[in-house]
């Protein structure tokens, strides 16, 4: 829906392991996140919430993200990793990337381990920020309480049962367990989950803390379901200097649910200041048109490669001299199709049918969906609830048709256009019921 590119991953040599990493953002300072019990750094950036809270710090920062080894996009091992090798693996990837000193961003299960490497390594770690943490992982549970989560915990793996803990408010949305299902089968087999799970339950850096010279900022919510936040304060408690923050909530993902309090206490503690961030959001009303080309994929196998490319040409600049032509402003192309704002509803509506009646005369079947709202500008950026809205609106149509949202059709009242009921629709990830309406001149 914008400009903005996710970040390749890349792979740095520690030992006889490859470590996946990625790299956001060009700030002055670096800063390691350290993943908890599982990860996988290309599919994260699918779950809502993960990419902007990594955007908000690459404003900043230099922003590095990992598997460690045996999970995600890492290599596989027999065993678990030992927090010595999950070091090792932090200072390959600090190599790598030519940072002589980071901030260490520990969440969760990668707390404990960051809390070692600041100790052992205090001069490439200019800042510890540990977020849900904790020092003893016996602390969380009784041994039988413990031992009967773990068995839940593998037995259920792969179906999204960990949302119970690691994102209690989204625990009732179909669409958020099937991504944390697809999220747990990615990240870990369930075997290899058990092995962690007994290492993680030795953890213990209790007389480590105390030792620490290094900056720290400890965070930790109110509700945490899954490290309770008195284990958060006993850290802060037992950590010389360190600064203790606590946020309401119930979720232990730190993507998930209100994030610009915490972000912006991150970015003071490093820098200093703190920008806010909204700061560079300009918010306008504009009516958002999402383009698709109906049947891309069938219609590229059945081309070939090189006819494909012609047409997809063609069809961008067909784009381009109809957004242009009625006043729009063309955000990208997506690749099949486009994106682009107006501020005029009734130009939009002209503009999608001109454009689709232009396609089908090169032989592209297209669809568009349009909705009417406030969008958030950055830069080239755009975003918001309307850019989700037009193209959960453009999912709901037909080939050669225009669909939109009934705000549309209030704004364009007299214009000239004609609309025909097309029903009641649930959107995906939308609250309520969306009339639709098919547009025609």
């Amino acid at each position: 829906m914008t400009d903005f590119r996710l970040p390749e991953t890349h792979y740095a040599q520690s030992a006889d392991a490859s470590i996946a990493y990625q790299v956001m953002g060009d700030g002055p300072v670096d800063i390691i996140l350290v993943p908890g019990l599982f990860s996988h750094i290309e599919f994260m950036h699918e779950m809502p919430g993960y990419t902007a809270v990594l955007r908000r710090l690459s404003r900043f920062a230099r922003v590095v993200t990992f598997d460690k080894r045996g999970q995600g996009l890492s290599d596989r091992m027999t065993g678990a990793p030992s927090l010595e090798q999950r070091m090792d693996d932090v200072r390959a990837i600090m190599d790598a990337i030519g940072s002589a000193k980071a901030v260490l961003f520990g969440f969760s299960e990668g707390c404990p381990m960051s809390v070692l490497f600041a100790a052992t390594y205090p001069d490439r770690v200019s800042h510890l920020v540990l977020l849900g943490s904790f020092a003893r992982s016996k602390d969380r549970q009784p041994d039988d309480v413990w031992q009967q989560r773990c068995d839940e915990i593998v037995q259920n793996w792969g179906s999204g049962d960990t949302v119970k803990t690691v994102a209690p408010s989204q625990a009732t949305n179909a669409e958020v367990i099937a991504q944390i299902a697809k999220f747990e089968r990615l990240s870990s087999s369930p075997g290899a989950l058990r092995t962690l799970l007994v290492l993680n339950r030795a953890i213990d850096v209790t007389t480590i803390l105390p030792m620490l010279q290094t900056p720290t900022l400890v965070l930790h919510r109110t509700g945490d379901a899954r490290v309770p936040v008195a284990l958060g304060r006993a850290v802060a408690r037992s950590i010389p200097g360190a600064k203790y923050v606590e946020y309401p909530g119930c979720d232990h993902y730190y993507w998930v649910g209100e994030t610009e309090a915490m972000l912006g206490d991150v970015e003071e503690f490093v820098t200093g200041h703190r920008d806010g961030g909204d700061a560079e959001l300009d918010r306008v009303l504009a009516t958002v048109l999402f383009t698709d080309i109906v049947d891309s994929t069938r219609s590229a196998a059945t081309m070939g490669d090189h006819r494909w490319r012609r047409l997809l040409d063609d069809h961008d600049q067909l784009a381009q001299q109809m957004v242009g032509r009625h006043r729009g402003h063309l955000v990208k192309s997506t690749g099949d199709g486009i994106l682009a704002t107006f501020d005029g509803p009734g130009r939009a509506v002209r503009c999608a049918l001109a454009f689709g009646s232009a396609a089908r005369q090169i032989g592209l079947p297209v669809r568009a969906g349009l909705h009417t709202g406030e969008i958030e500008v950055r830069g080239a950026d755009i975003g918001g609830i309307a850019v989700h809205a037009a193209a959960r609106v453009m999912s709901q149509c037909g080939s050669n048709e225009v669909l939109v949202s009934r705000v549309v059709t209030d704004l364009v009242a007299g214009a000239g256009l004609k609309f025909a009921e097309r029903g009641a629709f649930e959107l995906k990830g939308l609250p309520g019921t969306w009339e639709l309406f098919a547009a025609s001149g």
